[in-house]
């Protein structure tokens, strides 16, 4: 037996209790990918609450289809679709892969805020006024140009 083992050879409960460590590597190894998948699959499903955005200021001087053009062009340039439904009141929706968002900005000659309205696919509860993380930043992006195009008045 000593020969065997000096040669390289293992006994057989010796290699029976080396294939059950590997096995229980094995299983461990395992569950440690599946935590991490689960946690790199949820990590991308945040959701948080949905922050209209309400009387954002609007330089003195503007006429209102000034800031109708301004807003439009904000959306368009950013890949929304803007609607003028009434005056004073522009619906913007941007499709982006399989979601959509759509808002609401009502706006004077002083100021603009922009209001969820609807959503496909962006998990949105509306118990708990939450929606995918991501809509926030298209908002704030939204926002953003809104005001440049505002501040060049």
């Amino acid at each position: 037996m000593e020969n065997e083992i000096a040669l390289g050879k293992q006994s057989p409960k010796n290699a029976s209790r080396r294939r059950g460590i590997q096995g229980i590597f094995n299983i461990r190894m395992l569950m440690l990918l599946v935590m991490a998948a689960s946690v790199i699959g949820l990590g991308g499903c945040r959701t948080a609450p949905i922050r209209d955005l309400d009387a954002r200021p609007i330089p003195p001087g503007a006429t209102l289809p000034q800031v109708s053009k301004a807003i439009q062009g904000a959306g368009n340039s950013l890949g929304w679709a803007m609607q003028e439904t009434r005056p004073g009141m522009i619906v913007g929706t941007i499709f982006l892969r399989d979601h959509m968002a759509k808002v609401e900005i009502p706006f004077s000659t002083s100021s603009y805020s922009i209001r969820y309205s609807a959503s496909t696919n962006l998990k949105y509860n509306e118990e708990k006024q939450t929606i995918h993380s991501n809509y926030n930043s298209w908002i704030a992006n939204l926002d953003n140009q809104i005001r440049a195009n505002l501040s060049m008045l």
